[in-house]
This record gives structure tokens, C-alpha cells and sequence, in this order.
């Protein structure tokens, strides 16, 4: 465990404690501080103290950092479909079936396994024991770019690059139905299904802001083959955001029809740009992941 302990100068008065902190340990994230106050981690002339305290002058603050835990999670030598690497981070190409962290029912053949495996202990620890170097996610039938993160420096400024909506990422789907429009956005907070809480939906109530842009590529009659554009995150977002528009991804059981005709596994969604300014260099840097052959099988079949 370590302990730092700061004194607030005249210059620093009025700062939230946790951006105060966030400031002065660029390793450490701003959500990270808030866990670490929430656990009484840190405390102010010997108090602790929430999130929204503002620090005054001479204000003894003792921050403690416990230890990294080891994983439970075992490292798996899985073979990775690695589009880049360099000392701070990876951008990985997904398979489906693949899920990215460690949860119930799904302790191995994780993403986190594999990457355990490949970076023998040299993973960004912000996010905690199961999902170290995870800074987003995609789904486990969805394939395609996903960031790593290898160092806590880059995670925390790739976090904040994500939460300020400047990571570019485009996804390829095809949905079901003849969208008529060329380009549209879309727009609805998504939030729990307020009845199946194992699903998302546009939710006014409790929902989080979310939007996704398409523009289509090409049509089939009975399906469309779009491209979306994610200006926010959510969970399931462009899976939510189609079927409401009446047009779900193909092969999604949980918010489409519940025939496959295709006999796929898992919605038709692909991630397939990236791009985001380098965390060390401040290069923008950008990533394609090549369609995955069940996709390409896909258009073809709809083509004929």
C-alpha cells in the first residue's frame, strides 16, 4: 500500500478534491479517485471526505493506494488478431464468440485471458482485477477494433478521449427491412429495459444521452447493409438504436426476430474503424479490421 500526502497551496483553494488529485497523479483516473474516496482512502487533516469537497488552503491530504491484486483470472494462451502494439497500448481484432472480460459464466476464453497471456502481467490496472486494460468493450458476438490499454497513462487519457466523444469509431451492420433514408441520426437515452433487465431501451426515465449516425451502403430489398457511426457509447447502442427504428441487426435474437434464416450466430455487427490520438506521441492514429468471412458470406448471399 501507498501513501502520498499533499498540502493545498493558496493557488489550488476551491478545487474538487478528486480533479485536485487527479491533477497531481497523472497515473491515476478521475473515476479511479472517486472509488478510493467512496472507500475512505483519503482523507483530509485526518477525515475522510466525498468527492465534492473543495479543498482550502493547507488542507493535509493523505492519499492511499492499495496494492494491485493479482487476478484470479488466468492467463490463456489464445491466439490474438493484434492490428497494432507498442509500449502503451494494442488495438486487437475481436473474433465473435469472444467475450472481452471475465464474468459469470464466463471465467476463460476471455478477451483478458488472452491478453494476460500476450502482455505477461503489462496491463493498465485503472479498471480493476477483471477487466485490467479494458478502456471500452464491445459485444460478444460482435467483432472487430477494440483498444488495450498497457499502461495506466494511456488508459487514463484514452478514458477521457472516450468520454469527450473524439475517438472515432465506425461500425458495419446490416440490418433487417429496406431502410429508406440514405443517412439519418439517431437519437434516445439508453437505459435498463424497464421490465427484461437483461436488455437495454431507449429509456427517458433513467437512460444515459446516447446518438448513432448511419448512412447506407447498400440494400437487398429484405435487408440494408449500413455503416454507424457511434457519437456516444452505450451498451448495445446501435442494436438498440436500429430496432427502433424497426430495422434490427440480422441474427439478433434479443432485440430482432427470433428466426435466423442465415443461421447466424449473433447480430451482423462489425467494428471496423478506430482512431484516436496517440496518448505519448499525440499522433491521431487510425485502424480498419477487415470484414470477418461469415460477413463477406453474408453480402454475398444477400447480393444474389
Amino acid at each position: 500500500m501507498n501513501s502520498v500526502t499533499y498540502c493545498v497551496s493558496e493557488e489550488e483553494c476551491g478545487l474538487r478534491i478528486d480533479r485536485y488529485l487527479a491533477e497531481k497523479n497523472t497515473d491515476l483516473s478521475r473515476s479511479y479517485i472517486q472509488k478510493l474516496l467512496k472507500n475512505q482512502e483519503i482523507s483530509v487533516n485526518g477525515i475522510p471526505v466525498k468527492a465534492n469537497y473543495k479543498v482550502q488552503q493547507e488542507d493535509q491530504i493523505l492519499l492511499t493506494v492499495p496494492e494491485l491484486t493479482e487476478p484470479d483470472i488466468l492467463p490463456e494462451d489464445i491466439p490474438l488478431d493484434i492490428l497494432y502494439e507498442d509500449e502503451d497500448l494494442m488495438v486487437v481484432n475481436k473474433p465473435k464468440g469472444m467475450v472481452v472480460h471475465p464474468s459469470a459464466g464466463h471465467l476463460s476464453g476471455t478477451l483478458v485471458n488472452a491478453i494476460l497471456y500476450h502482455c505477461q502481467g503489462h496491463l493498465s490496472g485503472i479498471n480493476g482485477i477483471m477487466r485490467p486494460g479494458i478502456v471500452h468493450r464491445i459485444d460478444m458476438d460482435t467483432t472487430g477494433a477494440i483498444l488495450v490499454c498497457k499502461s495506466d497513462f494511456a488508459h487514463k487519457d484514452l478514458a477521457e478521449q472516450l468520454k469527450e466523444h473524439s475517438i472515432k469509431r465506425r461500425y458495419r451492420a446490416i440490418v433487417s427491412g429496406n431502410l429508406k433514408e440514405d443517412t439519418g441520426r439517431i437519437e434516445g437515452p439508453i437505459g435498463r429495459h424497464p421490465i427484461d433487465r437483461k436488455k437495454m431501451a431507449i429509456n427517458y426515465k433513467n437512460g444515459k444521452d446516447a446518438v448513432t449516425h448511419y448512412q447506407v451502403l447498400e440494400r437487398f430489398g429484405n435487408a440494408t447493409y449500413v455503416e454507424c457511426r457511434l457519437e456516444t457509447g452505450r451498451t448495445h447502442q446501435i442494436r438498440v438504436h436500429m430496432a427502433s427504428k424497426g430495422h434490427p441487426l440480422l441474427g439478433d435474437q434479443v432485440y430482432g426476430s427470433a428466426r435466423n434464416p442465415y443461421h447466424l450466430q449473433g447480430q451482423a455487427l462489425h467494428a471496423m474503424i478506430l482512431g484516436f490520438v496517440h496518448p505519448r506521441t499525440g499522433e491521431y492514429m487510425e485502424f480498419e479490421a477487415p470484414l470477418p468471412e461469415y460477413f463477406i458470406k453474408l453480402l454475398e448471399k444477400l447480393r444474389k
